[in-house]
């Protein structure tokens, strides 16, 4: 089959983006053609047997062709701050006629059987006037958008109406979506987000080098990370809170990733006193792979997830868990994976951040990271999403 992928933001940097990279690789090993129609700021790296179209949006570079502003986001994104809510309405024009273009440039020339978007949102409702059968993946912050204003509404029930299926990541996405708009429960479906197994695995390595690359020389006996968007909904506050009653000179806090929040988070563990907590920024997946497996355990603290894309890849490293009761972690983490704690309790998460650290919890890396790859390994998941692919196309 020929399939047309298209996500809001790049493969890079966002959950929706790995997912749909993640995807469009696993198509092509199972003999598939794909096209990736996403936003840019910076000039793109072609993917072997992936046609890549990108819009492209002004950053730092200079490219041809691309719109005077940033690509909007819902909340952040590690190469733009602008969000949705943000446009105006000159804004908003210009970028539905970019996409319009686009994919009517690749329905033309790449003639897929399938276009699966990425949101219930504006570039879904645009797939959604081209004569294809649509599936939509929902990730979940597209219904916080639709909570937020009523701009898009048009745009959403459009998608709602026309998606021939809609992918939901969790149990709980799918019950939300399910009860603000119980009309679509015909053809809503369940299928968990997939991690790439080539990327993602158990390996050694060596602690003071990996965080000497990281720019950090000193040593530390244990490691805590947070990884992910620096935005109020991730609760990096509450680990910064339990950090004041679990630290000690041999623990390392680390916290990779961006957003709008970068300073008062500094600000904030200033304040506090944390004395080994590093700001590490945006990481590649191989600079992930690396962090995940030197850590003694990952933090989760969102106060809403639909999915967790960071929870299976650290499991895949075989490294635990730690993630508030919310959304789709409690479908990941299990008691031999990891813990979960209420939301927002920071001194629940610190009592259980010293459990692991102090060994009164112990954990098999081995059995985590093996159990991981069988569950949610890309390759594997790929099969239920080609499945709902066959029965459109031979409808």
């Amino acid at each position: 089959m020929k399939i047309l992928l298209i996500n809001h933001f790049p493969l890079e940097g966002s959950g929706s983006g790995i997912y749909t990279k993640n995807i469009a690789t696993s198509l092509t090993k199972k003999g598939h053609q794909v096209c990736i129609i996403m936003p840019e700021n910076r000039k793109i790296k072609e993917i072997e047997k992936i046609k890549l179209h990108p819009v492209y949006f002004k950053d730092k570079e200079e490219i041809i062709n691309q719109l005077l502003f940033n690509f909007p986001c819902f909340t952040t994104h590690p190469y733009s701050n602008k969000t949705f809510y943000d446009l105006t309405n000159n804004e908003l024009e210009q970028y539905k006629q970019k996409f319009i273009e686009a994919i009517k440039d690749e329905v033309d020339t790449f003639n897929p059987d399938i276009i699966h978007s990425n949101h219930i949102w504006i570039l879904s409702s645009i797939a959604a006037n081209f004569d294809k059968p649509l599936i939509v993946t929902m990730h979940g912050t597209d219904l916080i958008g639709y909570n937020k204003t009523k701009k898009y509404d048009k745009e959403i029930l459009n998608v709602l109406s026309n998606a021939k299926k809609i992918i939901t990541v969790s149990k709980d996405n799918y019950r939300l979506l399910n009860t603000v708009f119980p009309n679509v429960s015909n053809k809503t479906v369940l299928i968990p987000n997939g991690y790439n197994d080539k990327v993602f695995f158990l390996q050694t390595y060596n602690k003071e080098e990996v965080l000497k690359e990281l720019k950090i020389n000193k040593k530390y006996n244990k490691i805590i990370t947070y990884v992910g968007k620096l935005v109020e909904v991730k609760g990096i506050d509450i680990l910064l809170k339990a950090a004041t009653l679990y630290q000690r000179e041999d623990i390392l806090t680390l916290i990779a990733g961006e957003g709008v929040l970068l300073e008062s988070l500094q600000k904030m563990a200033k304040e506090l006193k944390l004395k080994n907590v590093e700001f590490i920024g945006n990481q590649t997946q191989e600079n992930l792979r690396k962090i995940y497996n030197i850590s003694d355990v990952v933090v989760v603290p969102s106060r809403s997830e639909a999915f967790g894309l960071v929870i299976i890849e650290s499991l895949a490293c075989g490294t635990p868990v730690i993630g508030s009761n919310v959304g789709g972690i409690p479908d990941i983490i299990t008691p031999k994976t990891g813990i979960l704690f209420d939301k927002n309790d920071y001194i629940g998460l610190a009592q259980n951040i010293l459990n692991i650290i102090n060994n009164k919890l112990i954990f098999d890396s081995k059995f985590i990271a093996q159990s991981t790859k069988d569950k949610y390994s890309q390759d594997k998941i790929i099969d239920n999403v080609i499945d709902v692919y066959k029965k459109l196309k031979n409808r």
